[in-house]
Formats: structure tokens, sequence, C-alpha cells
């Protein structure tokens, strides 16, 4: 059987597959071109992480698709419903890159409150001719330990990143309505662990509180965080969204930015991708990263060991 990973697979999964007897094809195909790419090439299960869209059209136009993976979390890009009416099989792997985007939320906060986004702007450009100038305009940095750490939703990705923050010693606070209760195990180095429990709290109180927030959810119908969550937040707060494009108002964003309320945002994930506003990309006060949250190696020999084990397991 053939499977078509239209956005790439890491060797681990292919090796997986291919020792189980499946035949994989890494080619990357146009989405104008794809129904007719998987139909002429008796594709059973597609593979595909947030580029590849596979809508209603796709899944009626090929009868012989047997299975839909999306490497990653989020499926969004997926008609998910539709596809398990029609008896395909969609899968995902919740968990393969949970560490690598709580890292990456943590690479922006860490960077945030020293200034690095900025300082990695300007230096190149006047490092050699106004060293001193610039060293005194980042010279009022803070530290996270200590600080709050507020959390919008507290699944995987969610728990990970408190992980990080309770590790570097910062209070932890969280808002999930469909997470009353969480416990978080932190194991070190040497065989020893410490479990904290937590409770969701009303989110206007984790906005009110937190100094740093970051967002873990899905896709949503409106804004999670806009004009009125951002009135509620503390006066110098930061903000982080390693989560999806549109869960964050990025016109409410700039304005709160331009008038100090929030002193610097994290993006991940933009409203327009993948053609992010001018505004966004140009403001000096946004640490940018291209969706980057789960491209570590090792995330992506996760997600292609764990897309295999799935996909030899249904399809066998």
């Amino acid at each position: 059987m053939k499977i078509l990973a239209n956005d790439g697979i890491a060797a681990s999964g292919i090796t997986a597959l291919e020792k189980a007897g499946y035949e994989v094809n890494t080619t990357h195909v146009a989405q104008e071109q794809l129904i007719n790419y998987i139909n002429d090439h008796n594709i059973v299960a597609l593979l595909v992480r947030s580029a590849t869209k596979v809508r209603k059209d796709l899944i009626d136009a090929c009868p012989d698709l047997k299975l839909i993976g999306r490497g990653g979390v989020g499926m969004d890009n997926i008609d998910v419903a539709y596809a398990k009416e029609k008896g395909l099989h969609v899968i995902n792997t919740p968990a393969a890159s949970s560490e690598s985007v709580a890292e990456l939320v943590f690479a922006h906060l860490f960077g945030g409150v020293r200034f690095v986004y900025d300082a990695n702007r300007n230096m190149p450009l006047e490092g050699d001719s106004k060293f001193k100038q610039l060293k005194k305009s980042y010279a009022a940095g803070s530290e996270l330990r200590g600080k709050t750490l507020g959390v919008i939703g507290f699944g995987r990705i969610g728990r990970a990143t408190a992980k990080i923050a309770l590790g570097i010693g910062m209070k932890v606070l969280y808002h999930d309505p469909f997470m009353d209760k969480a416990s978080i195990t932190l194991n070190f180095f040497n065989g020893q662990e410490v479990t904290f429990d937590f409770e969701s709290i009303d989110k206007d109180t984790v906005l009110q509180e937190a100094d740093f927030l970051t967002m873990h959810v899905p896709a949503q119908k409106e804004y999670v965080i806009g004009k009125r969550e951002f009135k509620l937040m503390k006066h110098g707060a930061g903000i982080v969204n390693a989560a999806r494009g549109g869960v964050l108002d990025e016109v409410a964003l700039i304005n709160a930015l331009e008038d100090g309320k929030i002193a610097f945002a994290g993006l991940d994930v933009f409203e327009s991708e993948p053609n992010p506003e001018i505004k966004i990309l140009m403001h000096p006060k946004i640490s940018l990263t291209p969706h980057i949250g789960a491209a570590t190696l090792e995330a992506q020999d996760r997600i292609g060991t764990e897309l295999a084990t799935q996909i030899i397991a249904l399809l066998a």
C-alpha cells in the first residue's frame, strides 16, 4: 500500500512504515493537483502537517483513501468529522511536539524580558557605531524567576510549558474550561521528582494576575485574547502565541503595544499566515518566528514514529 507524506515525514517514520511493507512517497504535491495525484498513484494514506488542506472535495474525490494523518496537534486543516463519516481513519500526534512548543514559548519569553529580539535586529546595523547607546537602551531587563505565568489552555502543551515555568521558579496560574484540575510532575536528572497540583481559575483572574501570558488552545471562531482582555492584563505584561493564528486579535495587540499596556509579544503563528501583516513583522516590540513550534529534530522524530505506529495498527 502506498502512503503520501505530502508535507514530509521524519526518517524514523519512513523506516518503520517501509519495514511494515508500506511504500512511502515524500513528493510534495501542490494543493490543486493533489486529488489527481492521489487517484493516479493509488494512495491509501495521506499524511500532512499544517500546509496541506484536506477538505470535503478531496475526501469525496478520492474513494480509495483510507487514512488521513496529521503530523502535529491541530486538525483545523482537515475536515475531520466529514472524513470520519465517510469511514476514513483520521489520526494526529498530540503528544509528540509538546516539549518543543513549550521550549519555543520560553525562547520568546527569555528573549522578550532581555530585549534579545530587538538587539538582534539592531546590533548588526549599529553595534559598531552605537554600542554604548544600545547597551543603555537594553539595560532595563527583568527576570522570569519569581514572576507569574498565566496559561490559557492546559492540555499537553500548556502543561509542558508550565513544567518549564515551575522549573525556573515561576508561579503558574491556568484557565481551561475543559480541565478543572491537573497535576504536573517534574522529573530531575538524579531520579527525584516533585508533583504540583493545580485547579483552573477564572480567565479574567488569570489575565489580571499574570506577568506573562501564553495560549495553548485550538483554532477558535472568536478571539481568545482581544481588546477587552488586554485591558484586564497588568501594565507591562508580556504575551506569547504559539497556538494558532486567529486566537489573538493582532490589531488589538498592536494598540496594546503602542500604548505600553503590553511590553512585548512573541508570535509563532499569525492571523494571515502564511502572509503575516507588515505591521506585525516590522513592529519593534514583537519577537517573531515562522510557525516552528514543533520544528525540532526530536519532535519530528517522535511524530514520524507515532504516525507510523498508528498507521500500521489501523491499516494492518
